[in-house]
């Protein structure tokens, strides 16, 4: 079951090579980064968990903001580009992204930026109001200050890194108007700070004796601290995923005790202790190359999607 992901390297060179190839309409796309959109499908992990993406109006709210992260998240990556491009060039990978590898001006990347930017942030409002306006803003702002200097210091590096991923099930709670429970919001935030950490951890076993010229931080992470983060994150999440998934069981048993939530801790478990392994190997710098390619991954997903679904819809 266990499907070996090729190694990183010579995967995303010759991907990013071919998409220099193709001038600038395949390096804007490039920047753009249409794989990493799947990050933005936990905008309706809030909305599915509450059990309205039955109902019309909350499903196509959702999946709008869904699509509003895509632009949104979009335009932080042509931030980051663009003031990466001198460390990028320092990377065995990331030096072929188009503004590192000139395929892109530095000026072209910022403009497409601010377009996308603001059509994500007039959508939002359009789209639920005020309300996933903030969000969308306080997403950009924060992606913005992580490009600028967060990402240069220790710690707020890994909680910039995890925000963009709970201010995105933040909007799908937003969008749908369904509330977000204390355990739901923990579960995502240590969840987030689990990817964070296991991203980290890959980059500073893959770069190597180089990985300073490339991300300072990254020298001054040392591996047992970013373990220690792993452990911990692992640990929290999957207590506070039980007691989340307990308390759905009594609130929607009415009288009943459904197994469906307690079966669906299982699939978590395992979910979380392939990651760290995977994430042990230094397979986790980028996350939504496990997802798309991981098997074991997906069918432990898959599993605990249809066991959750069953608690909520059956």
């Amino acid at each position: 079951m266990v499907h070996a992901l090729p190694t990183e390297q010579p995967a995303g060179e010759g991907e990013d090579a071919g998409a220099a190839v193709g001038g600038l309409p395949a390096g804007l796309l490039r920047i753009a980064r249409p794989k990493q959109w799947v990050k933005n499908a936990l905008v309706l992990a809030a909305p599915a968990a509450a059990g309205v993406l039955g109902h019309s109006g909350p499903l196509l709210r959702s999946l709008g903001a869904m699509g509003i992260f895509c632009l949104a998240s979009s335009g932080t990556y042509f931030v980051n580009d663009t003031l990466d491009a001198e460390a990028d060039r320092h990377h065995p990978v990331k030096r072929y992204r188009p503004v590192a590898a000139g395929v892109v001006r530095p000026g072209q990347a910022m403009g497409a930026a601010v377009v996308l930017m603001g059509l994500a942030s007039g959508l939002a409002f359009w789209l639920a109001g005020y309300r996933l306006l903030v969000v969308v803003a306080v997403y950009l702002a924060l992606s913005t200050a992580y490009s600028m200097r967060l990402k240069h210091e220790l710690v707020l590096d890994l909680a910039g890194l995890s925000s963009g991923f709970i201010l995105r099930a933040v909007a799908g709670g937003v969008a749908a108007h369904v509330p977000l429970s204390d355990w739901f919001l923990i579960v995502v935030s240590f969840g987030s700070l689990l990817i964070a950490a296991g991203k980290r951890s890959a980059e500073h076993l893959h770069l190597g004796e180089s990985r300073g010229l490339h991300r300072p931080v990254l020298a001054e992470y040392p591996p047992t601290f970013l373990r220690f983060v792993r452990l911990l994150a692992c640990a929290v999440t999957i207590t506070a995923y039980c007691l989340w998934a307990f308390q759905r069981s009594v609130s929607i048993g009415h009288g009943h005790h459904p197994l469906w939530f307690e079966l669906s801790v299982i699939p978590v478990v395992l979910v979380v202790l392939h990651l760290e392994l995977r994430f042990d190997q230094g397979r986790g710098g980028a996350p939504e190359e496990l997802a798309l390619h991981d098997r074991t991954l997906q069918v432990l997903g898959a599993l605990w999607v249809l066991l959750f679904a069953l608690g909520v819809y059956a």
